[in-house]
């Protein structure tokens, strides 16, 4: 039997590693947060959701596929998570009797086929109560990965396949005793052992009187002879040895289909567990549109971050966005003005939509890729063995090494470890060298002269986002279809600094003066604010 609800066509291979990139993927698009909603507190499910988050699918119908069973899981919350409880308490049944001595590594056959028998009589109780949720609920489920397994499960495990088993199981404890047949060799030596159906081992009654002629003659072991225990003991082994390996085999069979199970289910049950956590705040969520890779698509209509939307109390804003046929977008604009924001939703959305979940926004359509790489601006090296800069160039070598045709590269004010000219430069030739590698790249800039020169020069092929500042200076935090400004508008963040550092500060040359310590403070704030409006410096994060 099969779980076959991730893939069409094969199991999930849980065992496959993570795919390059994914420490700075996780930590750059915070999927932590996404990934701990999904788990709602269980470890297994953390590691089950991270996975399957992170093996993005590459094409559309098997994305499709996913898409499908988990509409039939939202519709059937309740049933999907039935069926979870039963793998998982197949597994913890299976715990249970490793600590109680049955299973591990055993010295000789009986005690193997003890365990082996204790672990099949613990999964064919989990057994039927699969089928009886098929019996009950097979009729109600629309989707192919639901409609095989419920099929499955209905027609492998009927009523007289379970009975049948059942009277196996009974027979392999051997409360009767056990009939082995042998022969001897021409040194006497026993060969030939066979285990035989206790069935074979009834007298007549007459016999069993003693009144009627012996088919069968028997000795009786003296509870003392060691030897001649041990003895038997070996002979029973030697005849059940084959079938105690068949039940062994046959319950890690079992147990390997319940911890697919689990672990497929497992995914959708952290999806629930995710559209609970959106639904209680009020967010939309749609399924999404996947196009093959050959076409450049990308649009959305209030496409918002999902980790922010989880991780914020407040409402997040989103966007509209049409990029179809656009291999590269620049945004620029105003400083906390929701560029990173709308970066990072991009980011989440195409991972989402590649396991096969939904997404938080009103509609997506967009390409499939080959994978997602972030560059993302980082902390200045605190032991100082490198610069920015340096640390920059590092990471994005290590990608370079990784990335191939087809991916979807995502930067966010990159190579700002250096002066304007320098920056741009750098950039340029980088995303040039990315573009002419058919990879399609986001990219955050504060970068005046790179953003201006992919207007000048590839403007067909590139679309131009521009986060908004309102005339009274504040942000609305939504991006529209613009050309790149000269200006990030950093004077409204230094005049607010500033502001709030004479409320809070009493921000005057005399005050300053007058406390060496607020002079200290004073100065690195107003330098910070200075360093902001000049785009050599990041902002706290907003929406």
């Amino acid at each position: 039997m099969k779980a076959r609800l991730l893939h069409p066509g094969r199991d999930f291979d849980f065992t496959a590693g993570l795919p390059a990139g994914h420490q700075d993927l996780i930590q750059d698009l915070e999927l932590a947060t996404l990934l701990r909603a999904m788990a709602a507190g269980d470890k297994f499910l953390y590691e089950v959701s991270a996975k399957v988050l992170l093996a993005s699918l590459d094409d559309p119908d098997a994305i499709r596929y996913r898409q499908q069973v988990l509409a039939d899981c939202l519709a059937r919350p309740e049933v999907i998570r039935q069926m979870y409880a039963v793998a998982a308490g197949a597994l913890e049944d299976k715990r249970h009797l490793w600590l109680g001595g049955y299973g591990g590594s055993y010295q000789n056959a009986s005690s193997n086929l003890s365990g082996a028998v204790s672990h099949l009589e613990a999964f064919v109780g989990r057994l039927r109560q699969l089928r009886q949720i098929a019996d009950d609920h097979a009729g109600t489920f629309r989707s192919d990965g639901l409609r095989t397994l419920f099929a499955a499960l209905q027609r492998d495990l009927d009523d007289a396949y379970l009975e049948e088993i059942s009277d196996h199981l009974k027979q392999l404890r051997f409360r009767a005793g056990v009939l082995i047949s042998a022969e001897l060799d021409r040194d006497n030596s026993g060969t030939g052992f066979a285990l035989r159906a206790p069935g074979q081992a009834r007298r007549r009654w007459a016999e069993r009187l003693g009144i009627g002629p012996r088919t069968a003659y028997s000795f009786t072991i003296s509870p003392r002879d060691e030897a001649g225990g041990q003895i038997f003991a070996d002979l029973t082994s030697r005849g059940i040895n084959l079938v105690a390996n068949a039940a062994a085999q046959s319950a890690d069979h079992l147990g390997s289909y319940f911890t697919m199970l689990r672990a497929e289910l497992g995914f959708y049950v952290g999806c629930l567990n995710l559209a609970d956590g959106l639904a209680a705040k009020g967010v939309p969520v749609a399924v999404p549109d996947p196009v093959p890779p050959s076409s450049l698509r990308f649009s959305c209509t209030d496409l918002r971050d999902t980790c922010l939307e989880l991780a914020s109390p407040d409402p997040v804003t989103g966007n509209d966005v049409r990029g179809d046929g656009k291999s590269l977008v620049i945004i620029t604009g105003a400083n906390s003005g929701g560029k990173s924001t709308f970066l990072r939703s991009a980011g989440v959305a195409q991972l989402m939509m590649q396991c096969g979940l939904f997404v938080t926004a009103q509609a997506y359509q967009a390409n499939v890729t080959r994978g997602i790489f972030t560059h993302f601006i980082r902390e200045e090296d605190t032991g100082m063995t490198s610069g920015r800069l340096d640390d920059e160039l590092r990471r994005m070598s290590a990608i370079a090494g990784q990335i191939t045709p087809g991916c979807l590269m995502l930067f966010n004010e990159s190579f700002a470890g250096t002066n304007e000219r320098e920056g741009s430069e750098i950039a340029s030739q980088i995303v040039r060298a990315l573009l002419d590698a058919q990879i399609t790249v986001f990219f955050v800039t504060h970068r005046f002269g790179f953003a201006d020169r992919f207007r000048r020069q590839h403007a067909p092929a590139t679309l131009f986002l521009r986060a908004e500042r309102q005339p009274d200076g504040s942000r609305n935090y939504k991006l529209t279809v613009k050309d790149p400004l000269p200006t990030s508008f950093g004077e409204d963040l230094y005049y607010r600094l500033g502001g709030w550092l004479e409320e809070d500060q009493a921000l005057t040359p005399a005050t300053a003066a007058a406390t060496p310590d607020g002079e200290v403070d004073l100065i690195s704030r107003v330098q910070l604010a200075s360093e902001i409006a000049a785009g050599s410096a990041d902002p706290p994060r907003t929406r």
